[in-house]
């Protein structure tokens, strides 16, 4: 159904939307689609379904919608908690894509079915807003992070605490900001509001297997756009990704890196510097070679193979909460008081790089073994 609180855009109206925002300073790449939001209606998470082009978000109104890409219209009924308006504050779809798992600012979980927004199952243990969520690759579990400072292991199908992983992580950090399976189930990434604050455990048993040391960094002053002034002190880790293979984990740093790091040693590969611009969210596509980054000023694509930004800058209009690539990699999303679409494959294609696209065999070989566990 067509949603009278969003408007969808296209171009040539998508241009005359930029030419007349006072935000927009230099030309970059145009979104593909907009959809504008109202009601100050905020979305602060974003997963695509496989297969199409469409994609389910989380908001700040406490809605859980659906939109098709194609033609920018809602699809069926929005779903939200009864009787309540409480914000979603983290959203991630089950391997197979008919699950859904959400998180709300007083700390709830509930997992959905996509088909019909039944609750399957609603859980609770987290006393904080649910910062982040990530399914194990079998479907079986759900590690979450949250402002309390902890993160849970939750089974999917009974909602029961995992013995020994609820709490994984117990006064470690002040707010647990991104959580991460492995690709092969065996470990859980954990980042969060504290100097050193990238974790590895066992997923399996709740077993402290890493701690990655970062230098600490001396205190500084960042102006916001009001000219207003916020410190960082110390390196918080805010965003999680695995590459496919497991040979690689990509965070992103409210200090402004984005750091890459060999999962065998856990030494920093490469670090890709965004002039201490908080990195709010990475997306990964999963060929493992094209990455996704949004940070308070700036949206770009990033080569992989060689860590460098792929096209000018991607415009927006406001500062996107939430990222991600289509299955097919061809459009990635970036949402927050809008929701703007990037075809990346024109992208790629003008910057003559269309093999950053391309899936080998032994990748799809391998996500299929993973759906099957």
């Amino acid at each position: 159904m067509n949603n009278p609180e969003s408007t969808s855009m296209f171009r040539p109206r998508i241009q005359r939307y930029y030419d007349e925002s006072p935000r927009i300073e230099e030309a970059e790449v145009l979104p593909c689609q907009i959809i504008v939001l109202h009601n100050r209606l905020n979305v602060n998470d974003v997963v695509h379904i496989p297969g199409g082009q469409r994609i389910i978000a989380g908001s700040n109104d406490g809605s859980i919608r659906q939109w098709d890409l194609e033609n920018g219209s809602e699809i069926g009924d929005r779903w939200q908690v009864e009787g309540t308006y409480m914000s979603v504050t983290s959203i991630a779809l089950s391997p197979n894509g008919i699950t859904l798992a959400s998180g709300y600012e007083d700390g709830t979980v509930r997992l959905l079915d996509v088909g019909t927004w039944k609750v399957i199952v609603k859980w609770t243990g987290h006393t904080k807003k649910v910062r982040s969520m990530c399914w194990s690759p079998d479907g079986e579990r759900v590690v979450s992070g949250s402002d309390d400072g902890t993160a849970r292991v939750w089974y999917s199908q009974s909602g029961e605490p995992v013995l020994g992983l609820n709490p994984m992580i117990n006064a470690e950090y002040n707010t647990v900001w991104a959580v991460a399976y492995s690709p092969d189930g065996t470990k859980i990434a954990a980042g969060g509001q504290e100097k050193n604050a990238l974790k590895i455990w066992d997923a399996r048993t709740g077993e402290l297997l890493s701690t990655v040391e970062f230098q600490e960094e001396r205190p500084y002053i960042i102006l916001d756009d009001d000219d207003s002034q916020s410190g960082c002190i110390g390196q918080p880790v805010l965003t999680l990704v695995w590459t496919l293979d497991g040979k690689k984990l990509i965070s992103g740093f409210q200090c402004g890196w984005i750091r890459i790091f060999d999962t065998a040693t856990w030494q920093e590969i490469a670090i890709i510097n965004l002039d201490r611009h908080h990195v709010g969210r990475v997306a990964l596509f999963r060929n493992d070679r094209l990455l996704a980054s949004a940070t308070w000023s700036d949206v770009r694509l990033w080569n992989l193979d060689t860590n460098l930004p792929v096209g000018p800058r991607l415009m927006h209009s406001h500062d996107p909460d939430c990222m991600a690539f289509s299955d097919d990699g061809k459009l990635v999303v970036g949402a927050g008081e809008c929701v703007s679409v990037w075809d990346t494959h024109a992208i790629v294609k003008e910057a003559g790089l269309e093999d950053l696209m391309t899936i080998p065999d032994s990748f799809l070989d391998f996500r299929r073994t993973l759906r099957d566990l």
